[in-house]
């Protein structure tokens, strides 16, 4: 190459050999092209993989929020990409991502191993104390961690964020509490709050969906942030890439 361009690439010593100039440029220039062709094969052998779903982790609250409207709105943007939906606890969820199990999650962002993906912040809300009309708590305007001693309370399942935060909560003000369910689907925990068995802390975006109960605010608030997550140092799908991008435009667009 060097006498085909009559450039000199090397300055070369008994035992040593170092870039020139040229040869500094030629390296630039050729680790660009070198990107570029791994990136064009890996998307062709994406584009021959189109029947291949997103894989979406979502947590069953979250999704209440989210889905289907969300999803319904993505595909009619994107009809010819398939997205396959699986229900986990965030904390799960997110450990399938980074096992490339999933392609990406929806997630409660509070856990101590968020740093270990890539992620994006889609809204921040509390989680609020609801109960029925009929619950002694019922006309409190905010309540406090201790004032649920021995309140009989709904939780989630034990691969959620929520659930790991509120034992840690309950740990700190030395109560143990009163749980007498864990669950993962709203309508059951709607039926229980139907019929004053407990009380549970949910999201306050939640109370639109059941508008027959009461959110407590809770004191201190509890502030969560939700968003995706997928893995980081991995080559992400251009189909991925545009669920990505559709989930923050959504946000921007419906839920602010």
């Amino acid at each position: 190459m060097e006498k085909e361009f009559s450039v000199s690439l090397f300055t070369r010593t008994k035992n040593h050999m170092t870039l020139t100039k040229e040869g500094e440029l030629f390296y630039q220039k050729a680790s660009r092209l070198l990107k570029t062709i791994n990136q064009t094969s890996s998307e062709l052998t994406d584009i021959g993989k189109q029947v291949i779903p997103i894989r979406i982790g979502i947590p069953p609250l979250l999704s209440t929020i989210f889905f289907p409207d969300m999803l319904i709105e993505f595909q009619k943007q994107y009809p010819d990409i398939p997205v396959e939906l699986f229900e986990y606890g965030s904390i799960r969820a997110a450990k399938l991502v980074q096992e490339d199990v999933l392609d990406l999650a929806l997630v409660n962002m509070n856990f101590y191993e968020i740093d270990k993906l890539n992620s994006y912040k889609i809204l921040s809300d509390k989680i609020i104390f609801c109960v029925s009309p009929e619950h002694h708590l019922a006309d409190e305007k905010s309540i406090t961690i201790e004032m649920l001693k021995d309140e009989p309370i709904m939780m989630y399942n034990t691969d959620s964020v929520q659930n790991s935060m509120f034992h840690k909560l309950f740990e700190n003000a030395g109560i143990a509490p009163n749980i007498i369910m864990r669950a993962s689907q709203l309508h059951t925990i709607r039926n229980f709050l139907k019929h004053n068995l407990g009380g549970a802390c949910l999201y306050s975006l939640l109370l639109d969906t059941m508008p027959e109960n009461i959110g407590i605010p809770i004191s201190p608030t509890i502030e969560q942030e939700i968003g995706i997550v997928w893995q980081k140092g991995k080559y992400v799908n251009s189909r991925v890439e545009k669920f990505i991008a559709f989930t923050q435009d959504y946000a921007k667009r419906w839920l602010f």
